[in-house]
């Protein structure tokens, strides 16, 4: 199949070279000194664009990969308060478009496993859960789209968890402590990824954790979505991919 990128910075790089090893073609890349690339044959040629820009660039990115009729795989977090907007455009036949706050199988596995616990967890009010995510010192948002995501999870399964957050969030000084998931977050060196997810007791704390060990796993996972995605049209999540 024909991919084009948006943004091509270090998961961009290891897009396309993931793209290459399973064979498919890359007949664009656009970064933010050639975005008039969008209105070029090359891109409207590609079967399925993959978007890991920045949350500043990502909606319009977006906005005009379906101008040109091309669906749109997205990992770029950080701007999804327009999802609303995207997921209208797609339900009106506008836009192919499939988003995750991470493509990585482990981590998707890895989710199915803290849905599973939180659903448990619902009848043991003696376990309060704890969130922390590490990442590299260049990712701008926090917490992480993954960590948000997992939360999100934790609040659906658990009745007594109300919200999720950070540590020097103001509402945390008014808020019952007992009903929010707080959610740490560091920024060091190169680290791909760690998230870890405490659920602690009086007596005891059960611990799970995911650590990524390099971006490829990540660059795997949106190249596959792509594959899925390319004869699809709508609004589509990644566990429709791994049927999770």
């Amino acid at each position: 199949m024909k991919i084009a990128l948006t943004g091509y910075g270090k998961m961009g790089h290891m897009i396309e070279k993931i793209a290459q090893q399973r064979g498919h073609e890359v007949v664009c890349v656009i970064d933010k000194d050639n975005t008039s690339d969008f209105d070029s044959d090359a891109f409207r040629s590609a079967d399925c664009v993959i978007e890991f820009s920045t949350p500043a660039t990502a909606v319009e990115n977006i906005r005009n990969s379906f101008a040109q009729g091309v669906p749109v795989v997205c990992g770029t977090t950080g701007w999804t308060d327009a999802m609303p907007e995207i997921k209208e455009i797609c339900e009106n036949g506008n836009g192919t478009f499939l988003f995750a706050s991470n493509f990585s199988v482990g981590v998707n596995i890895f989710m199915a496993v803290n849905r599973y616990l939180a659903r448990i967890m619902n009848s043991y009010p003696q376990y309060k859960p704890h969130m922390v995510e590490t990442h590299h010192i260049h990712k701008l948002d926090h917490p992480s789209g993954t960590a948000i995501t997992l939360a999100d999870e934790i609040i659906s399964a658990t009745d007594r968890i109300g919200a999720w957050m950070e540590p020097d969030d103001c509402r945390m000084k008014e808020a019952d402590s007992n009903t929010i998931l707080e959610i740490d977050h560091i920024r060091q060196g190169e680290v791909p990824g760690i998230h870890t997810i405490d659920w602690d007791s009086d007596v005891d704390t059960i611990t799970i954790s995911h650590s990524a060990k390099s971006r490829e796993g990540f660059a795997l996972g949106a190249v596959i979505a792509a594959e899925w995605l390319a004869d699809k049209k709508g609004f589509h999540t990644i566990g429709e991919v791994f049927n999770f």
